[in-house]
C-alpha cells in the first residue's frame, strides 16, 4: 500500500474553493508551500484553472500578497489527495459527509484529514462514514476549532484577506495524535495550537450559541430591514441575551455530563476580545469587534441552516446521550426549522452519524482520547 512519509516541508491538499478554501490554498502557495486546490463543481475553478492560479489581495502586512501559483486546480478528488501530507478540509460542515465519501477510497497510510472547522462533532462523523465507505487507510482526522482567515472572495480568482486570527486549537482523533498533527501544520500555520480532545473543539463552538437564536429571534426585523442592522450589537437585545445565556448553560452541562468542560461565552468574549460584563449582554456590548457587522440580508442564511443542524442538533443529541435536557436549544432547533419547513433533527449530525450512539461514558472517553471502541 501506498504510503505518505510527513517531511519537513509538506505537501497540502485544499478541499473547497470558496473564501476560506481559495484563501488557504493562495496562503500556501505564496508561503512557498505545494499545494492542490479541489473543488466539487468545476465552474467556480475554471477561472483558477486557465489562469494557473489565484490573485490573494490583503492591506496586512503580516500576510503575503500577489499571484498564488497552483498547478493542480481540480474537480477530481483522487487527483487532489495524491501524495498530499495533509488534507485542509474547508467547505461548510453540511459538506464534510459528502467530502468524507469522495476521498474515503483514495486515501493512503499516514495522511492527516483535517477539517476547518469541525463545528460539533465533525471529526467524529468524518471518521465513521470513512469507516462505512470501507476506507481502511491508517489516517489521522483532526478538526480546528474555528476557520483561520477573515477572508472574502472578490471574483473566482481573486480573494482578499482581511486577517488571521491569532490563537487556533486543533484537536485530532484520537487525542494522543493532537502533538503530531499540530506539529506538521506549523510549519506552515503558527497559529494551530493543540485542543485538548475532539470534544473540547466541538463543544467549545461558541457560534452555536451566537448565530442561530439571534437570527431566529430576529426573523421580523431581518425581512422588513433586508438586514440593514448591527447584528450583534443592535440584534442581541437584554431580552435575546437571556435565552442566549440559557442555550449557553446547556451546552456548558452537556460538557460537563460527558466529562469534558467547555467554556462559557462570557469567557470566550474575554480570551477573544477582552470583552468584559457581568452578564453576557453586557459583554457583548464592550466588545468593539462586533461593531459595524450587519444582519443577514435574509433568513435563509447558514446561521440557521448550517449552524442549526451541524451545531445545535450534535450539542442536543450529545445531551440526550449524557441525560442532560436541552429545552431552549431545542426551542431555536424547531424554530429554525419551521422557518426554513426543514426538518434538521433528521437532517442533523446527530450521536448515530458521528458513530458515538449506544456508547457508555467510559466508552466514551476511551474513544476519545486514545482512539479504542
Amino acid at each position: 500500500m501506498e504510503v505518505v512519509e510527513h517531511k519537513q516541508y509538506p505537501k497540502f491538499a485544499v478541499l473547497g474553493a470558496g473564501h476560506g478554501g481559495t484563501a488557504m490554498a493562495g496562503h500556501l502557495s505564496l508561503m512557498g508551500f505545494d499545494v492542490s486546490l479541489y473543488n466539487r463543481g468545476p465552474d467556480r475553478i475554471m477561472a483558477m484553472q486557465a489562469g494557473g492560479g489565484l490573485e490573494i489581495i490583503t492591506d496586512n502586512d503580516l500576510i503575503p500578497r500577489g499571484f498564488a501559483e497552483i498547478e493542480i486546480v481540480t474537480s477530481d478528488p483522487a487527483k487532489a489527495i495524491a501524495g498530499r501530507d495533509i488534507i485542509m478540509v474547508v467547505v461548510p460542515a453540511t459538506g464534510h459527509r459528502y467530502i468524507a465519501e469522495q476521498i474515503a477510497p483514495h486515501l493512503v497510510d499516514g495522511q492527516f484529514v483535517i477539517l476547518n472547522p469541525g463545528r460539533t462533532g465533525g471529526a467524529l462523523e468524518v471518521l465513521q462514514v470513512l469507516r462505512d465507505s470501507g476506507c481502511k487507510a491508517e489516517i489521522v482526522v483532526a478538526e480546528a476549532q474555528t476557520l483561520l482567515y477573515a477572508s472574502r472572495s472578490v471574483n473566482p480568482a481573486q480573494t482578499t484577506i482581511f486577517r488571521l486570527k491569532n490563537s487556533i486549537p486543533v484537536a485530532a482523533l484520537p487525542a494522543h495524535s493532537t502533538p503530531e498533527v499540530v506539529k506538521a501544520l506549523r510549519v506552515a500555520f503558527p497559529q494551530f495550537v493543540p485542543g485538548d480532545n475532539v470534544m473540547k473543539t466541538s463543544l467549545d463552538n461558541i457560534g452555536a450559541i451566537f448565530h442561530p437564536a439571534v437570527t431566529t429571534l430576529n426573523a421580523g426585523r431581518i425581512e422588513s430591514t433586508n438586514g440593514d442592522f448591527d447584528y450583534y450589537t443592535e440584534g442581541i437585545t437584554p431580552s435575546v441575551a437571556l435565552i442566549l445565556e440559557k442555550m449557553d448553560q446547556e451546552r456548558v452541562h452537556v460538557a460537563e455530563s460527558l466529562g469534558f468542560r467547555a467554556m462559557t461565552a462570557r469567557e470566550w468574549l474575554y480570551i477573544a476580545y477582552d470583552a468584559a460584563g457581568r452578564t453576557l449582554h453586557e459583554a457583548m456590548r464592550a466588545n468593539r469587534g462586533y461593531d459595524g457587522i450587519k444582519a443577514p440580508k435574509t433568513v435563509f442564511h447558514r446561521y440557521i441552516s448550517e449552524d442549526i443542524p451541524m451545531s445545535l442538533v450534535p450539542i442536543a443529541s450529545l445531551g440526550r446521550l449524557g441525560n442532560v435536557p436541552t429545552p431552549t436549544i431545542d426551542a431555536i432547533i424547531l424554530l429554525g426549522s419551521t422557518l426554513h419547513q426543514t426538518d434538521y433533527w433528521a437532517q442533523g449530525r446527530t450521536v448515530e452519524r458521528m458513530g458515538l450512539a449506544g456508547m457508555s461514558l467510559k466508552q466514551l472517553r476511551r474513544f476519545i482520547i486514545d482512539g479504542e471502541r
